[in-house]
């Protein structure tokens, strides 16, 4: 099989648990491919769905594998969600929130107001901390009329000992109850990829962006017109690939063969 070429690509939007790390297991590839773009000038942004941790959260725990990454480099869904949330509601918002303590926060200090009733939206995110009383106070403010948002639409998370419910796991069974369907922020919703490209200052067309899941990575390529780089070190197995829509423009076992494609 012949190299891909991308020797177009400067920038990449890189897929965090399952493309760099496997729950609390970093890939061994990991640190030297992070080094190998430092070193050819190839800009990165740490892009991922998960909402349960903040931005310097993924910080610390990057830190505790043994990676040095800034927080100004890591975009998280949550933080895609106030800025979606910011430009539909206004700053100061009601919201019932439902997510970690962190999730909390970052609502918090986005400006928002965290309430127990009336809000005017209901907020969903990775909730590892959900808890029925949650689920019954959000189906009430929903049937009340607040809206509903989700940080992501992922089905599951990956971990070391198998899939986990994620937050579209959870948002469907508020759907079940409410009939009403919710506004799904984080990948593959193209504001991630628009906001990372402007902290990147890069075009679509010579950024790709690096992830495990077809649904989410891959389709939100596809729609901001990205190269799309799948890697198999996750949730999708090649023979996934037989029937979705969403089909990547290349396909590495993971980013260690990706960084021999790029020249690392």
């Amino acid at each position: 099989m012949s190299t891909p070429d991308l020797t177009h690509i400067r920038h990449l939007l890189l897929d965090m648990d399952g493309t760099l790390y496997l729950g609390r297991r970093l890939f061994d590839a990991t640190p030297a491919f992070l080094a190998g773009l430092a070193r050819r000038g190839i800009g990165y942004l740490l892009m991922t769905n998960n909402s349960s941790q903040d931005a310097a959260a993924y910080s610390e725990r990057l830190a505790g594998l043994g990676l040095a990454v800034p927080p100004d480099r890591i975009f998280t869904s949550g933080e895609a969600t106030t800025i979606y949330l910011r430009e539909t509601l206004g700053e100061g918002a009601a919201l019932f929130v439902m997510g970690t303590p962190t999730f909390e926060a970052e609502m918090r200090r986005a400006g928002f107001r965290l309430v127990d009733q009336d809000a005017a939206c209901v907020v969903l995110g990775f909730d590892k901390t959900l808890t029925y009383d949650k689920v019954r106070r959000a189906c009430r403010e929903i049937r009340n009329g607040a809206r509903f948002v989700t940080s992501h639409p992922d089905l599951n998370c990956p971990t070391e000992d198998g899939p986990i419910p994620d937050t579209g796991s959870m948002a469907a069974m508020i759907t079940a109850a409410t009939g009403v369907e919710p506004v799904a922020v984080g990948k593959p919703r193209p504001l991630m990829a628009h906001t990372a490209l402007k902290r990147l200052n890069a075009r679509a067309d010579e950024t790709a962006i690096v992830g495990d899941r077809l649904y989410t990575d891959m389709r939100l390529g596809l729609d901001a017109g990205l190269t799309a780089v799948l890697v198999l070190s996750g949730e999708t197995q090649e023979s996934d690939l037989a029937d979705t829509p969403f089909r990547p423009h290349h396909v590495f076992p993971s980013i260690a063969e990706l960084g021999a494609a790029l020249g690392l």
